[in-house]
């Protein structure tokens, strides 16, 4: 029998049937199965015939050896779950309830086939490499890690800032612009992407540094080993600067230097065996569809 958490933030009127499925498919096969503590307070209302033992920090949820997590939501779900489970590595499976889903890639209308592969051992576990950060502040300390990215940015409407970065102690560029991006190949389908940043294979070694509106227009993203460490410092006329990993947000003034390097622990996400990266990539953004003929 394994053992799972379900974790999940919200749960929303049009999700029911998909959550309902999930809870009866996670019985019919004999899941022992735990909830996070705020999403089994939402299931109370949708089922509540249903009590499951759940876990709310942590420290709870390392006591009870997990062997795997479910995920209900989109790809910030699976963001969001990270700060639970940290440095256990436990594989994640992503029942995509949101639009995109490059990570939670299990389709909510296949749940039961997603569930049985899982049962019968037909996946493989991927390890994503993660950003780590350190600060002369007090920033992220509960997790100071990130799967997508790390960003700087103004704030505001205020003007734009100077931020200097180096690679292993050389100066690589000092940037006029509204930000800068460093994201893990897991974060290049994201907000990098966005801003002109090429996309990475998961298990490529790097890093992208992608600047965010730059005034000097020659400058580019740039790919990076991710056994480089990357330092900022950052100038400009506002008191502070905002900088985030992944959803969750802090502030730095231009007396901080924020040091990133590759995490010693990896993310691990479950691949089903009829998935693979090309294949999410074609489906999420249409490479090689034809909108004419359709």
């Amino acid at each position: 029998m394994k053992k799972l958490l379900v974790y999940g933030r919200i749960i929303k009127d049009q999700d029911n049937t998909y959550v309902r499925q999930l809870f009866d498919s996670l019985k019919e096969l004999s899941f022992e199965v735990y909830v996070v503590e705020n999403y089994n307070q939402q299931l109370k209302r949708l089922l509540p015939e249903s009590k499951f033992p759940s876990v709310s920090n942590h420290e709870e949820y390392a006591k009870e050896n997990f062997d795997l997590v479910i995920t209900m939501g989109g790809d910030g779900t699976i963001l969001n779950a990270m700060t639970l489970i940290k440095n256990l590595s436990t594989p994640m499976l992503g029942i995509n309830l949101g639009r995109l889903g490059f990570l939670a890639n299990a389709e909510k209308s296949k749940i039961h086939q997603a569930l049985l592969k899982v049962k019968n051992g037909n996946y493989d576990i991927e390890k994503r490499n993660m950003i780590g950060l350190k600060s002369d502040g007090n920033l992220f300390t509960s997790f100071p890690y990130a799967l997508n990215d790390f960003t700087i940015h103004k704030r505001d409407n205020s003007a734009m800032i100077l931020i200097h970065c180096f690679i292993d102690g050389a100066l690589l560029n000092s940037y006029w612009a509204d930000g800068i991006i460093v994201s893990t190949p897991t974060g290049s389908t994201g907000y990098s992407l966005s801003c002109g940043g090429p996309i990475i294979t998961p298990n490529c070694g790097n890093f992208v540094i992608a600047p965010v509106a730059p005034h000097n227009l020659n400058a580019r993203p740039v790919v990076v080993n991710d056994s480089s460490e990357i330092k900022f410092k950052v100038e400009g006329r506002a008191e502070s600067f905002l900088v985030t990993l992944d959803s969750r947000n802090d502030f730095i003034t231009d007396k901080n230097e924020i040091t990133l390097r590759k995490s010693d622990f990896p993310a691990c996400l479950i691949r089903l065996d009829n998935t693979s990266f090309f294949k999410t990539i074609h489906q999420k953004l249409m490479w090689g569809i034809d909108k004419r003929n359709v």
